[in-house]
């Protein structure tokens, strides 16, 4: 297992290289940090070079640019934004808030997903089961930003049950209605996944064994139906933390969450390439450990998977 984790480790370096050197091209190559910082009104010319001059855009983008960028990120430095803030200030207070709402909505496309999905695999072609198709179908159908303005709009402004908007300080309880916005279509798809994996498994022979034997109920259910099932859904919730940190900007703007998404939009939107390039290249490596940790949850699920 460690030869494998260290094998696995020291394929992320190229992954996390060219992964970084493709968003650092994209954002520098595509958007003009000095039009940018400008704002509204255009530099003129002595100016703009004076700009460049001090923030490095005089030179070329690969490979000067880029080294330098990414000799400044292993020392803990991502740069500065345009408003003089470091870049590290800004994901001091986005990554807290956006790491809460993401365990959120993890735990609800797993606790609520993975319950509705065993519940339809279980009883497949009955009315059970034809509810959870038809109620995950419409929660796919339905945009999540159209979601998430009628649960504020109803909870929050029409039943007063929540806050419309979320404070700064966010704790789990305040997030659960926008973690269950975020998680809303990942769920639908956590629970579809599960049902088809549980009705496919039911009928293999390592259950009819399992029963044969006399087995309870239960126990063939938990201990040998669901953990094999269980592996394509570890697959997807595994990719879907990445997704989910980096994917929150409808659902933190809806809610007035000052984020990970909400940063990366105001940045986008201000062509500030140091926060944009700086927020990516974490959420890259929150990519890269989540499939690591994919990886190893595999072998203990399925107890056939040996890592060398």
């Amino acid at each position: 297992m460690g030869r494998y984790v260290a094998r696995r480790l020291l394929q992320m370096i190229p992954v996390f290289i060219g992964s970084t050197l493709l968003i650092f091209l994209m954002v520098n190559v595509m958007g003009d940090p000095v039009a940018g910082l400008c704002g509204e009104r255009q530099c003129d010319p002595a100016t703009a070079a004076q700009l460049e001059r001090e923030l490095g855009l005089d030179r070329p983008v690969f490979p000067q640019q880029y080294l330098a960028y990414m000799g400044r990120v292993f020392t803990g430095d991502f740069g500065t934004a345009f408003n003089g803030q470091k870049v590290t200030e800004l994901m001091a207070t986005a990554f807290p808030v956006t790491i809460r709402l993401t365990v959120v909505a993890i735990v609800l496309e797993v606790v609520v997903g993975i319950t509705l999905g065993v519940l339809g695999g279980l009883r497949r072609g009955r009315p059970v089961d034809t509810g959870v198709l038809l109620l995950t179908l419409v929660v796919i159908s339905v945009p999540t930003f159209v979601t998430g303005l009628v649960l504020q709009l109803l909870l929050g402004v029409r039943w007063g049950w929540i806050s419309p908007s979320v404070s700064p300080e966010a704790g789990f309880g305040e997030l659960l209605v926008p973690g269950l916005v975020l998680a809303s279509v990942s769920l639908a798809y956590v629970t579809r996944l599960t049902r088809t994996s549980i009705a496919e498994n039911k009928r293999s022979d390592y259950v009819r064994t399992a029963v044969a034997k006399g087995l309870p109920r239960r126990r063939v259910i938990t201990r040998h139906l669901l953990r094999n099932s269980l592996i394509p859904v570890v697959t997807f919730i595994g990719f879907d933390i990445g997704a989910l940190m980096g994917g929150a900007i409808v659902t933190e703007r809806i809610f007035n969450i000052h984020g990970v998404g909400y940063q990366l939009y105001q940045g986008i939107l201000r062509q500030n390439t140091q926060t944009v390039v700086g927020f990516v290249t974490v959420l890259v490596l929150v990519f890269l450990a989540a499939n690591l940790l994919v990886d190893l949850l595999y072998a203990a699920l399925d107890p056939r998977i040996r890592y060398a």
